[in-house]
């Protein structure tokens, strides 16, 4: 490791802090139908970032790819789950893991669903908060939910 990564290494840790978010003080953004919380972000943690997804029946994004490593935990309610062309309905209390580059999807299921989603590193919490401003969740656009996803880094897969 040469002397300017190591520096870089140091300012990086030297600028983040810990922190703790109190329930009420993070505003849920509206992507699609989903509400969505940033709990953490990759500006926060340092790389990593955590969300909380709540939907009703039938919400979930479309087969999809990105750059990130993505973990879902199950908190409430059952979610099925695509990988490629298979799928796996689960329910409170699993973890499912995506691979960067796997294409999936998933969608809540008859009484909705919680989900706390973690990446592996910054970048979808800039895609969902560009959502939320540019993409209505009640009459979504998709030609400009699949160029507000393309700037950052993630692939709508239609069939």
């Amino acid at each position: 490791m040469s002397q300017s990564d190591v520096a870089a290494s140091e300012a990086g840790r030297a600028a983040r802090t810990p922190f703790t978010l109190v329930p009420g003080h993070q505003r849920p953004l509206h992507i699609v139908g989903e509400q969505l919380t940033v709990l953490a972000s990759g500006a926060q943690t340092g790389s990593y970032e955590i969300f909380r997804q709540v939907g009703p029946c039938g919400t979930g994004p479309p087969p999809h790819t990105h750059p990130w490593e993505e973990s879902f935990y199950v908190i409430a309610g059952e979610v099925t789950f695509g990988i490629d062309d298979d799928e796996e309905k689960v329910g409170s209390s699993t973890l499912v893991h995506f691979p960067a580059g796997t294409r999936h999807w998933f969608r809540f299921g008859a009484d909705g669903g919680e989900l706390l989603s973690i990446t592996s590193r910054e970048g979808a919490s800039h895609l969902f908060v560009d959502l939320d401003r540019e993409v209505s969740s009640e009459a979504p656009d998709f030609a400009k939910l699949v160029e507000v996803s393309a700037r950052h880094g993630l692939e709508i897969l239609v069939t």
